[in-house]
């Protein structure tokens, strides 16, 4: 069924709407995946915080104008899907390279991470950024680590002390 052009209109106003508010974008070609597998593709990053969208291509220029992700224009040829990462840099990345995993008929065309253009090859660099939660960790862990040896040096001293003192006195009892 044909979309009318207020409908196109509205459509191209979302997802640049979408493309405005996101860090990340995936364009990934779909052609062979069957509806079924689609449904699944969509809950994924539905669970994940992505947005995603099959889109004509002619449809897709005209809402990524504008945008940070302009630099995508020239890769979208085929069939192909948009997914927008809001808050998680490789959320989108990891959706797309995970579903593309286990069904060869997903392809990831191009990536665009604040207004840069990225191969699709980088598609596996980008999936493994840590979450916000994994780098707060990671951030908390090197921040703790000092503290914790500076406690291990200062307590050392006097561990060492009544560990000479214990030996002494075993020494002088035998």
């Amino acid at each position: 069924m044909a979309l009318r052009l207020e409908d196109k209109k509205l459509f191209v106003k979302e997802v640049n709407a979408v493309a405005e508010e996101s860090i990340t974008a995936v364009a990934a070609e779909y052609r062979g995946l069957s509806v079924a597998d689609m449904t699944e593709l969509r809950t994924q990053a539905r669970n994940s915080g992505v947005y995603l969208r099959v889109v004509k291509n002619t449809l897709a220029r005209l809402a990524i104008e504008g945008t940070e992700f302009e630099c995508l224009k020239d890769t979208l040829k085929g069939p192909i899907l948009l997914a927008f990462a809001k808050d998680d840099p490789g959320a989108a990345a990891r959706v797309i390279n995970d579903f593309a995993k286990e069904h060869d008929a997903l392809k990831a065309v191009s990536l665009a991470l604040s207004g840069q253009l990225l191969p699709a090859s980088d598609l596996a660099k980008l999936a493994q950024l840590p979450t916000e939660d994994q780098a707060r960790a990671m951030l908390l862990g090197l921040l703790v680590t000092p503290m914790m040896q500076l406690a291990r040096t200062l307590n050392e001293p006097p561990a060492m002390f009544a560990r000479t003192l214990s030996a002494r006195s075993t020494q002088v009892e035998s």
